[in-house]
Order: C-alpha cells, then structure tokens, then sequence
C-alpha cells in the first residue's frame, strides 16, 4: 500500500479499544509488500461513551455511543480508518463510509466472572449493561437479581468482588490477557452472543480506494459472511434495535461456506417475553433478514 503520509487509525482509547487498533496496524503492515509498510499513526477519539460511564447504555444512545465520534474523525479527513468492535458497530452505515474490512473473528461467547451459571445461588446479583445479556439470563435465572454494570474491561473486572458474578465478552478477556480466577464461559446454546461480538469491523471513506484495497486485503473470508450475515439481522430488527436481541451465525455442519446456519434470540423490553429460533440457508444475509422477521412476528404476535 502506497500513501503520501501515515495512515491515521481512529480508535478509542480504552486499553481493549487500542489493542484492537495496533491488531489492525498489525495486519496491514504484515499485509504490505517489500517497501510498502506503511507507516501508521494511532489516533485516539473519545466517544460519548467513554465520557458518560454512569449512565445506562440504552438510556444514552445504544449502539451509536462507541462509534460516532470516531467515524466522524474519519469522515471529516482527520483520520483514514476507524476500527471499532464490531458490537459497537450499528447496522446502518453513515453516508461517506464503507464497512471495508471484518478481519478474522476471536470468541464470539460471553462470559461469567466471578462464579459458574449452576454456581449462581437463588436471587444472586449479577451485574452487567447489556439488556441483551439480561433477558437472556433471566430466561435462564429468573431468579437472578440484576444491577448496572459500566466501564472498561479493568473497571468492570475491579468491580466484579461486589457481585457474586458479573457478565463480559470471552474476547476481551483473552486479548487484554486477563485472567480472573472463576470464569465460565457461556456455550451459544446458553447465551446467544451480541451481533458481532468477538469481531473487529473497520470503516474508511468511501472514495478513499487506497484504505479500501488495504483493508479489503486482511478480510477474513471464512468469518466476514458470517459477521455480515448477522448485521444483516440486526439492519431487519431497525439498525440500533431497542429490543434485546441476539443472533449468531455459524457454517453448517461440514462448514461449507455455502451453508449459514443462523441462531436468533429477540426479548420484550419486560425481558419476560421472548423468542429463540434457528433458520438456515445459502444466502447469509437473507437469512438474518428473515430470522429477524420471524422472530419480531412471533414475539409480537
């Protein structure tokens, strides 16, 4: 990749954020040809959700509260890329960028610190800011009392001796090299995981076919359809969905790629009712698009 000057990561600033930055730097010089690393410059953008870390995410924006600032870096030409966790990421594109690259996906599970779910005694506090996570466990516990849970990986990690368990992507724990001493990871056929989560997403501008050809250079081929199979999902449901909703998307039993297998979870703001269903297909996308259907016709039904 040839550039006039370095290529300029937007990214935020949290210590997983940034190891998800230098990750991509990573690739894309490891990608380069013979005297074409390019050189790449970090740069970090605080977003409304790292500056609010009080406040319940769904009361302050959902999704979009990661991301628009660090897109904004980018659309406003003061950075090229911007890398994001693809569960930040809501599933409409702004005008003037492209989702260009899903790199090769990490653990897609979510994980109990602090105690086993059979561990969990009746009426336990488990603490965590995903409503997603929430209805899910209730469906499972609802026994289980709930508590607010905001901050960084480190924050959330300090935080978890006041509860008897908290709840945290498997991901994060493995690239931050954490840890904790009881962890149990929670199979997709327990919790289905956040569209996205365990992968990266990076976003340029849309005419800027340098970044573009880079970035389309470190897709995974293997995990990118899966990935936008279950953005496509989302996009359905109406791109920063205020339900607690889940879907992952998997090869089919042989792994063909010609075969995606989609699980969907979809629950009432109540977190009482809800629906999970598995649909399956050639087309990804239009998998997601009808299990998305699917799903909201029979919880509203």
């Amino acid at each position: 990749m040839v550039a006039s000057g370095p290529l300029r990561i937007a990214t935020r600033g949290s210590a997983l954020a940034l190891w998800q930055a230098h990750h991509v730097a990573r690739q894309l010089r490891d990608q380069a040809g013979a005297g074409e690393r390019p050189e790449i410059e970090i740069v970090v953008v605080e977003t409304m959700g790292d500056l609010d870390i009080a406040s319940p995410l769904h009361a302050i924006g959902g999704k979009g509260v990661f991301v628009k600032e660090v897109q904004v870096a980018v659309l406003e030409g003061r950075c090229d890329i911007a890398v994001h966790s693809a569960k930040d990421l809501p599933a409409a594109t702004p005008a003037g960028l492209v989702l260009a690259s899903i790199p090769t996906r990490g653990d897609p599970r979510d994980a109990l610190v602090g105690s086993t779910l059979e561990g969990l005694v009746e009426g336990a506090r488990v603490a965590t800011g995903s409503v997603r996570r929430r209805a899910q466990l209730y469906a499972l516990r609802p026994d289980l009392d709930f508590y607010e849970l905001r901050g960084n990986i480190a924050t959330r990690l300090a935080k978890a001796a006041d509860f008897d368990a908290i709840v945290v992507a498997s991901a994060a724990l493995e690239r931050l090299d954490e840890h904790p001493e009881i962890v149990d990871t929670l199979g997709v056929d327990a919790m289905i995981p956040q569209v996205g989560q365990g992968a990266l997403a990076v976003e340029c501008r849309a005419d800027d076919q340098v970044a573009a050809g880079a970035l389309f250079a470190i897709e995974d081929r293997f995990h990118a359809p899966l990935v936008r199979a279950e953005r496509a999902f989302l996009r359905e449901l109406g791109g920063d969905c205020s339900l607690p909703a889940a879907a992952h998307a998997r090869y089919g039993a042989d792994h063909r790629s010609d075969a995606i297998v989609m699980t969907g979870f979809l629950a009432s703001e109540t977190l009482v009712d809800h629906e999970t269903l598995e649909l399956g297909g050639t087309d990804g996308e239009l998998v997601g698009q009808e299990l998305a259907r699917t799903l909201h016709a029979a919880l509203t039904r």
